[in-house]
Order: structure tokens, then C-alpha cells, then sequence
């Protein structure tokens, strides 16, 4: 199949933007300049459209390699009769330059790549190490991992991979100085936790139901816990273990309608999110932009559910669950309104603390 006129230039001009923008030191731009991205990209691709993902056409096919865009590997978890939701990407390159500069690579790490999708990432790593074997590399889909697999020894990459859980990490290879992870989760796994050395590092894109996801970067304590800040917004696929739970059914016949004072557009900042989400766990928050401004969606587990948008709420269910997020709200804001670099997380084996400032200042549940 021909994918149409190579345009090199394009990912030349996206390498350089990478470089402008701050996201590569001098030793990393030369590794992506030597890996160009085509190298690990099959022809058969999508892209995220707004009503879902659109297969690439030939034509369009380099002009998306050479952008600063996600490239869709894979839909429905390779069912070819699924509704056509992303479930594997080669991921933004912006965002891959940010978490490999957050990783603090040096020659002699180890390193544990989770989510091996076309083997990019895991080649990017081997070139920046200078030796294949430091880099051990976990997916779970085995036509995923047969591509990385072939794509890498295209590119003349050997590192160690594997088919896997990549919640169980890769104990047979531990311990690592550094984990990245290129999937989203709800709660970091502990065997990750478990598998660093002390002082060893974690970036890994965190989900929670109110905001859709943060890069946090992580070092292992000397107690074998693992602390760490904030580092921007992160959009990633969920690993498969820990997708979506199912949520109660809303009533639409227990609808009630209230004015708010609160513009939704106030909870969409991550800052915002993180603490309000914080404060209110399990609630789920969507959100869109329309002619009367910004409308959004709060779900609770339990059923209960608003929308807002220009001054008005509807209320559904038994919990009064925008009263809480405006409760939420006012107290972010008594906070200073903070921004999400200000917002730190702390994961033990009794579970995940996110925090303000200080890794004392805990953000609780409302009670």
C-alpha cells in the first residue's frame, strides 16, 4: 500500500517546534531527529474526529505523522465491529517530549516502559540510553506487541519486550531507576511502586472521574512510599484493568431546576479540577462548549447528576450534587484559587493523597 508523497520536512518542522517550545534538551532532539516517527506508524491508522475516530486516507497519512497530533493504532481493542473508540495511540509528541524530560534520564538507568503500542516511545529510550537491554517494555494486546515488535527492528532497536499486565510491572527485571507509563490510570499500581529503586522516578499520566487526566511525576521514598507533584494536563487512554465503572442509572423524572451564580467555566481549570474532584471522589464531570457558553455534565455513583450552563441547573437524583460542587468551589477558591503546579500526590499501600503545598495539607472529602 503506498501512503502517498513523503514529506520529511514535515516532521523536521515538528522536531524543531519540540526544540522552540523547550520540550528537548540538545541530546534529546538529536535522538528524535535519528527515530523519525513514520518508522513505527502502520498504514492503517485514525485520527479522533468529533464524532469519533476517522480512518486516515493515504493522502492524509503524512501530514498527520509529521503533526503534533495523537496517531489512533488501534479502535475497540481490535473488534472490528466495535463502535470505533481509540484504544491505542502513538501519543501527541509534545506530551512524550514532556514526560521523557521529566523522567531525568541518565546512561546507566534501567528503565520500564508500560504500554509498548507501536514501540516508539521504547525506541526513543534505547537511542537516549545507548544501550537496548536498559529498556524493558510491557503491552497488553498481542497484535499491539507483534507491531512494536516489527516496527522496532525496523528502526534497528532490540530492548526487552514483553506481552503482559502492565499492572503487574516487571518484577523478573526489577528493580528500575525509572517507570513511565504511556496509559492512564485511576490509582498508580503498587508492584510499580514496588519495583523502583529508592529515589527511582514514576511519570505516568493519573485519571479521576472529575477531570480526564494529569502528567505526575513521582520518586520513590526510602519508606516505600512515592511522592510528587503536578506537571500539566494529560489526555491518555485508560489501562484496560481500570476503564470507566459503570454508574447508576439517572432519573430524568426527579428533575428539578435552580439558578447558580457559579459560571461552569470556573471548573474546568486543572487546578480547579484537582481540587474539586478531590473533594468530591466518584463524582464524574463532562463538559461542552455551545453558544450560551460553557455547559457541564456531574454524575455521582449513586445516580444523582446536574447540569449547568448560563445560570441554570437541573438537578437529578437524591444528592443536591451541584450544591456540593459549589461548596467545593467556594472553598478552592478561599485557597487562593491555586494552580494545578501547586497540587502535589503521595501513594502508599493505604492509598492516594492529594495535596496542597505541603504534603500535609491533604485535600479531604467534604464531609
Amino acid at each position: 500500500m503506498s501512503l502517498g508523497p513523503e514529506t520529511p520536512g514535515s516532521y523536521a518542522a515538528l522536531v524543531r517546534s519540540l526544540d522552540e517550545r523547550g520540550l528537548l534538551s540538545p541530546r534529546w532532539r538529536a535522538v528524535w531527529q535519528e527515530l523519525p516517527r513514520h518508522l513505527f506508524i502502520p498504514p492503517r491508522v485514525w485520527r479522533q474526529g468529533p464524532e469519533g475516530c476517522e480512518p486516515v486516507g493515504p493522502d492524509a497519512w503524512w501530514s498527520l505523522v509529521g503533526s503534533d497530533e495523537p496517531v489512533i493504532l488501534q479502535v475497540d481493542d481490535g473488534d472490528e465491529d466495535g463502535p470505533g473508540i481509540a484504544t491505542s495511540s502513538n501519543s501527541k509528541p509534545s506530551m512524550v517530549a514532556r514526560m521523557l524530560g521529566l523522567l531525568d534520564l541518565e546512561p546507566s538507568h534501567r528503565v520500564l516502559e508500560i504500554g509498548t503500542a507501536s514501540g516508539h516511545l521504547a525506541a526513543l529510550l534505547a537511542r537516549y540510553l545507548g544501550d537496548d537491554s536498559h529498556v524493558h517494555s510491557l503491552e497488553l494486546d498481542p497484535e499491539l506487541a507483534r507491531l512494536a515488535d516489527k516496527q522496532l527492528a525496523r528502526a534497528g532497536h532490540t530492548p526487552r519486550l514483553r506481552q503482559g499486565d502492565g499492572a503487574l510491572g516487571c518484577s523478573e527485571a526489577a528493580p528500575f531507576d525509572r517507570i513511565i507509563s504511556t496509559c492512564a490510570v485511576r490509582h498508580v499500581p503498587q508492584a510499580w511502586i514496588g519495583q523502583l529503586r529508592p529515589r527511582g522516578v514514576l511519570v505516568l499520566p493519573l485519571h479521576r472521574d472529575f477531570w480526564s487526566g494529569a502528567v505526575v511525576r513521582l520518586v520513590r521514598r526510602p519508606d516505600g512510599t512515592a511522592r510528587g507533584t503536578f506537571h500539566g494536563g494529560a489526555s491518555y487512554m485508560l489501562m484496560r484493568s481500570q476503564r470507566d465503572p459503570a454508574r447508576a442509572h439517572v432519573d430524568s423524572s426527579s428533575a428539578r431546576a435552580s439558578a447558580t451564580g457559579l459560571d461552569p467555566a470556573g471548573l474546568l481549570s486543572l487546578g480547579a479540577a484537582l481540587y474539586i474532584g478531590e473533594r468530591l471522589p466518584g463524582v464524574s464531570l463532562h463538559h461542552a462548549r455551545t453558544d450560551e457558553g460553557v455547559r457541564v455534565w456531574a454524575q455521582g455513583p449513586d445516580g444523582s447528576a446536574a447540569t449547568a450552563a448560563a445560570g441554570t441547573v437541573h438537578a437529578y437524583g437524591p444528592r443536591d450534587l451541584w450544591s456540593e460542587i459549589e461548596t467545593a468551589h467556594r472553598a478552592y477558591v478561599q485557597e487562593g484559587a491555586p494552580a494545578a503546579d501547586e497540587f502535589g500526590l503521595t501513594v502508599s499501600p493505604g492509598g492516594h493523597h492529594v495535596w496542597l503545598h505541603e504534603p500535609h495539607h491533604t485535600i479531604t472529602a467534604a464531609r
